[in-house]
């Protein structure tokens, strides 16, 4: 794998941040996280088990346009 199968994008204006995941050749949108726990929940509802403990993990997370755990724009 060349890069992070999901993907935390920089937030929007409005609040929040798109999450994606790349799976089965495709990325798909995995709604709009506006804090850890939504992020979270997405992640557990994707399949992935122990989600918590991968979101500091680039292997797994790949955070863009902003710092982790920051769900609003600056």
């Amino acid at each position: 794998m060349g890069s992070a199968p999901i993907v935390v994008h920089r937030p929007s204006q409005s609040g929040g941040r798109r999450v994606t995941v790349h799976r089965h050749g495709r990325d798909d949108t995995l709604g709009l996280a506006h804090s850890d726990h939504d992020l979270v929940v997405f992640l557990e509802a994707a399949g992935v088990i122990d989600p918590d403990r991968v979101l500091d993990d680039p292997r797994w997370v790949e955070w863009r346009g902003g710092p982790p755990h920051q769900w609003s724009a600056a």
